[in-house]
């Protein structure tokens, strides 16, 4: 079985592939879809506008949207956005903007399916928090260094071509997404592509048609990606083509058709993927029917790695997901290889650990799981062991995937925590993540809970 890993949406599709539901835009749709974000992200320019007295600029106090208000608003001014809807997309293309509602619940920036981004940040050191973002055909909040308008129009930063031009569009450097509650988007909730030295905190994400939370395409990352809640998505964290320095830590990954993927793949640049850290997660019942449909059909997988090498599985609680629930596997020209799944309790899956990889480099060790397969894979695949062949394949469990419900149908979260000091200065999002020690998160033992580091 090859697992989901080659799904992405955002991508070229196979001719297969283009006619699955919520893929791809009607022409017809996109277009106008493209005419009215061009309108909504329109505003007062800088020159026509004045800037208040202060670095911090007001929704609507100052300038009616929030968008006008980016506009004027200079390197290392804070936007602070006050309750209400706001529907319209927004630009953050000035380094060093924080954008932040002043109630994580009240401030709501809505697509109305019919918009494709929310927000959109190219700004080197820019900072979206404490708001709300839904109903966009694309992604809720988006980071990228592409700067062309037209392919972020596409639906995301890679949509327009494959592979990316990194020559053309260097990274983003610093980004962070702190208390932002994205859901129901058509494909990403949170989104960093071609983006390094960033934190995506204390979110939550739901209703996304592709993932919850998505990093792909850079290396280094330097990211940290912690603290999230992350449910009823198709998928709820993806890594796809993204390597070195990035940090997993501390989720709660449940009640989504797959909770976490890490995946190599030709359709990006910057492949293999290499040398994530996934660690001190729950990744539990990842087999929520009332969710956007997985465009491979996965379903029923905890934590899948497909063609991604040297990445570390440590101290994740991996619980109740009917077919895997770590599995390991080669797509297509990128075998798997080199990663090391430790310390993980692995229990009430369908097969608890799998490993379908041919290459033997891959370790299992000091975990805690009741099935394995291949049988007696921790002692066939053990961590140290020199000069043993390749395994016979694993297997999952067999699962049938119920039929997806449209993103935009599932149900809006519940209220969730709001920034205790909104009027505080803003903080732009430079020399991040800062120290990462993911010893610091143990292995969880509450499926109910987002990870504390001790």
């Amino acid at each position: 079985m090859q697992i989901l890993m080659m799904r992405q949406l955002t991508r070229r599709p196979s001719p297969a592939r283009a006619t699955r539901p919520l893929r791809r835009l009607p022409a017809a749709l996109l277009a106008a879809t493209l005419a009215l974000a061009g309108c909504a992200a329109s505003g007062s320019s800088s020159d026509e506008a004045r800037h208040p007295a202060g670095t911090v600029v007001q929704v609507p106090e100052d300038f009616p949207t929030v968008q006008q208000a980016v506009d004027v608003a200079r390197e290392g001014d804070t936007v602070l956005v006050h309750p209400g809807v706001y529907p319209e997309s927004v630009r953050i293309t000035k380094p060093r903007i924080v954008l932040r509602g002043t109630d994580r619940n009240g401030v709501v920036l809505d697509g109305g399916v019919r918009l494709v981004n929310g927000i959109t940040v190219t700004g080197a050191g820019s900072v979206v928090e404490n708001l709300t973002v839904h109903g966009y055909l694309a992604n809720g909040v988006l980071f990228t260094g592409v700067t062309d308008e037209h392919l972020q129009r596409h639906g995301a930063g890679g949509s327009a071509y494959d592979p990316l031009d990194t020559g053309r569009f260097p990274p983003v450097q610093g980004f962070r997404a702190s208390r932002v509650t994205a859901y129901d988007n058509g494909l990403y909730g949170i989104y960093a592509f071609d983006a390094r030295g960033g934190v995506i905190e204390d979110s939550y994400a739901s209703g996304q048609a592709d993932s919850g939370i998505y990093v792909g395409q850079c290396k280094p990352c330097d990211t940290l990606v912690h603290g999230n809640t992350v449910e009823r998505n198709a998928v709820g964290i993806e890594l796809t083509n993204a390597s070195d320095g990035l940090s997993i830590l501390g989720n709660r990954v449940v009640d989504n058709r797959v909770g976490v993927t890490v995946n190599s793949n030709d359709l990006e640049s910057l492949a293999p993927q290499h040398g994530a850290v996934i660690a001190g997660n729950v990744i539990a019942d990842n087999n929520a029917a009332d969710t956007p449909e997985q465009a491979d059909g996965g379903f029923g997988i905890g934590l899948g790695i497909g063609g991604g090498t040297a990445n570390q599985v440590l101290r994740n609680l991996v619980q109740g997901n009917r077919a895997a629930g770590v599995i390991v596997t080669d797509p297509p020209g990128h075998p798997a290889s080199g990663n090391r799944v430790e310390g993980n309790r692995a229990t009430g899956n369908g097969v608890d650990l799998v490993l379908a990889s041919t290459d033997p480099g891959n370790c299992f060790a000091g975990n805690t799981p009741d099935t394995q397969s291949p049988d007696g894979l921790e002692g066939l695949a053990a961590c140290g062991a020199q000069g043993r062949g390749p395994l016979p394949g694993g297997r999952p469990a067999t699962v049938m995937a119920p039929p997806g419900v449209p993103f935009h149908q599932v149900r809006a979260p519940a209220a969730q925590p709001s920034l205790p000091d909104p009027a505080a200065p803003g903080r732009p999002a430079t020399d991040l993540p800062g120290p990462v020690d993911p010893d610091r998160y143990a292995l969880p033992t509450d499926t109910t809970a987002v990870p504390q580091p001790r």
